[in-house]
């Protein structure tokens, strides 16, 4: 069956390549859950992540040429995109949040072991109280795995601020945890 759904979705792109709206029409339902999935970690609220997907999936249906099937999945090739719409975004509209960020101020990180024991969705939730920068960096770093050099080039900030907004992510986290008592054995 999975055969049948990957045949189905190699199809639709085809579609997309030719420019047929019927399939950016099926392709766009198809994937809209995923892609608004991965926009809200990056976003403020879910009007932002709508936005930040409906932009994907413009440059998806711009770009959709150069997506090699085999070089990963469509789903890896679209999350990349919207990731880079979102911090093309947060970049765009966050330039004041940062400008008053020049030196990094070292804050103590002495118990990072409660983020661990959270399910993905407890930590959903309270990212969603985070400062925007806080938890653009937590996202970048934690779930996407990349350097704070890598943050630092995207995001355009220092990488000693990328560090830092880490830090506070993980202590504000912490904080949050034993404000909304939440406490794992």
């Amino acid at each position: 069956m999975a055969d049948n759904n990957n045949d189905n979705s190699d199809l639709i792109i085809q579609g997309c390549i030719r420019k047929d709206e019927k399939a950016q029409e099926m392709l766009y339902k198809k994937y809209f859950g995923y892609a608004l999935s991965v926009a809200l970690l990056y976003s403020c609220n879910r009007n932002d992540a709508v936005e930040i997907v409906d932009d994907s999936f413009i440059k998806v249906f711009l770009q959709i040429k150069r997506y090699d099937r085999s070089s990963g999945s469509f789903k890896g090739w679209l999350r990349r995109i919207v990731i880079n719409t979102a911090v093309d975004r947060f970049r765009r509209y966050n330039r004041p949040e940062l400008a008053g960020v020049t030196e990094a101020i070292p804050v103590s990180d002495d118990s990072p072991g409660i983020i661990s024991q959270l399910t993905a969705k407890e930590i959903i939730d309270l990212l969603n109280y985070l400062p925007h920068i806080h938890k653009a960096v937590f996202c970048l770093y934690v779930i996407e795995g990349f350097s704070h050099t890598e943050i630092a080039d995207r995001l355009k900030i220092p990488e000693s601020s990328s560090r830092v907004y880490l830090t506070r992510a993980k202590k504000q986290l912490r904080e949050l945890c034993e404000k909304h008592s939440i406490t794992h054995g």
